[in-house]
Parts: structure tokens; C-alpha cells; sequence
């Protein structure tokens, strides 16, 4: 299995446009706000997922693609814009190698989506590449010392190992990596720590336990380690006790204009 096929399968695993609709839903908004995004504009939303951000920027009256590698979350989307009566383009691509012209987009945005690509100069490079030069690119990214930041950091020992130079996704989170990212391919840069207020799981056991059963990277680490009875009683001590009590969930936002 390739790379890819392992990411669509992870993601297709548990149930995220649960996670999406319970949990993170309020992210999208606040990045369509941030992005100034309105009528008459074109927008690509990569690794949209169920359309967290690009149903609510379709909703403004921008023309919206959605993208993201895993048809299974494509096809949810779907079924949650029509409920909502948004119009907006499906698509599955790959945020490393996105099938898009270049410069064919005034705004480009991910809702923690690209951060999870594995190779970020590749991915980096594609969101510069669609937007046009003048246009904006906006993102929001769990940060590494936030709570999903710090949630990848404790998964990481049970996890299988990455691929070669692939890196982590709250690198994504950090404004110095992002500048090392764009480079002089963005100007008018803006970041803001933001939190998400998560007040859904009354204890760190009961936010473990919801993880291990929708979010595919925590059932991805979970099975690596399924014929390992110690490893797998560890993790779960590790991870009641990160979440427990914790109700803010630390995230970037980012805006920047294409040079």
C-alpha cells in the first residue's frame, strides 16, 4: 500500500465527519472570516474534508472547490451541503500534487486539511502554485503546544514510523515553519492563536475513548500497537490524562497575500 493509500485509509477509518460536525466545526467559519472570503471570488479549499470551511465560504456566494484525498469525506460533504442548499464543486486531489491551473484561484484555504499532508515543501509549493499572485492564502493548524499538538507528540512512540522526510502535522501550527514554507511567496503576513472551546467530554478517558472510535490517526496508532497489550494499556493512561480536565484547544490562524 502507498502512502496515499494508507492516508485515504486512515481517514476513511472510524468516523470523522463526526469529529467534524460534534467537535470542529466552528474552525471552518472563523477561517472563511479571517480569509475575507465573499461573492464573486473563487476559492479552493484543500483537504476539505466534509466541508467544514468550504460550505460556509460557499454559503457567502464565492465559487468553491473542495478538495481532498479521501472520497469518503467528499461524499459527506456532499450529502451535509445539499442539506444546507450550498452549491460547490467536489473534487478528490492530492494536496502534494493538486490537479488545478496555476494561479487560477483568488483564495486558497485549509481548515486543518493540508497540514496533515506528509512532505509540507510539496504541499507548501501547491498552495502557492494554484493561488494568483495578489490573492490570499488562509489556514488554520492545531499548533505543536495546543491540545491536538500535544496529543500527536504522546502518539508518536506507538505510531508506526513515518515515511522519509515526511514531518509532522502541528509543524503547521508554528509561524516559523510556515515562513520557511512560503518564503517570499507570501507578503502581508498575519497570525493569531485562537482556541477552540471543547466542552463536549467530561473526562480525559471519555475524550480518549471518542478518539479511539472516529479519529482515524488515533485508531491508525492503535493499531499499530493492537497485539501489544502493555503499549496499548500505557497509551491509554497517557492520553486520559493528557485530556483530562482540558477544554481549550490551541489553533493558528494564518492570512497572507500571494506575491
Amino acid at each position: 500500500m502507498t502512502i496515499k493509500e494508507k492516508h485515504r485509509a486512515m481517514w476513511a477509518s472510524g468516523d470523522y465527519p463526526a469529529l467534524a460536525a460534534d467537535v470542529v466545526a466552528p474552525l471552518g467559519p472563523v477561517l472563511v472570516e479571517a480569509a475575507g472570503i465573499g461573492p464573486g471570488q473563487t476559492v479552493l479549499d484543500v483537504g476539505a474534508g466534509t466541508g467544514n470551511a468550504a460550505i460556509p465560504a460557499a454559503l457567502t456566494g464565492a465559487t468553491v472547490t473542495a478538495s481532498d484525498l479521501t472520497p469518503e469525506l467528499l461524499a459527506a460533504g456532499e450529502r451535509i451541503a445539499a442539506a444546507q442548499d450550498a452549491k460547490l464543486t467536489w473534487t478528490e486531489a492530492d494536496a502534494e500534487a493538486l490537479p488545478f491551473d496555476t494561479a487560477s484561484f483568488d483564495t486558497v484555504i485549509s481548515a486543518i486539511g493540508v497540514m496533515f499532508a506528509p512532505f509540507h515543501e510539496a504541499a507548501a509549493g501547491e498552495l502557492l502554485r494554484v493561488c494568483r499572485p495578489g490573492g490570499t492564502i488562509a489556514l488554520v493548524n492545531w499548533t505543536p503546544d495546543g491540545f491536538i499538538g500535544q496529543l500527536f507528540a504522546t502518539m508518536k512512540p506507538y505510531a508506526a514510523p513515518p515515511p522519509a522526510g515526511a514531518q509532522p502535522p502541528p509543524r503547521w501550527g508554528d509561524p516559523a515553519h510556515l515562513a520557511s514554507l512560503f518564503g517570499d511567496g507570501v507578503t502581508d503576513v498575519r497570525t493569531e492563536r485562537r482556541a477552540l472551546r471543547v466542552d463536549r467530554f467530561g473526562t480525559g478517558a471519555e475524550l480518549r475513548d471518542y478518539f479511539k472510535s472516529v479519529y482515524g490517526p488515533t485508531i491508525a496508532v492503535y493499531r499499530n500497537i493492537a497485539a501489544e497489550p502493555a503499549k496499548v494499556a500505557a497509551l491509554d493512561t497517557a492520553i486520559a490524562e493528557l485530556a483530562d480536565g482540558v477544554r481549550e484547544w490551541e489553533f493558528l490562524v494564518y492570512v497572507a497575500t500571494r506575491t
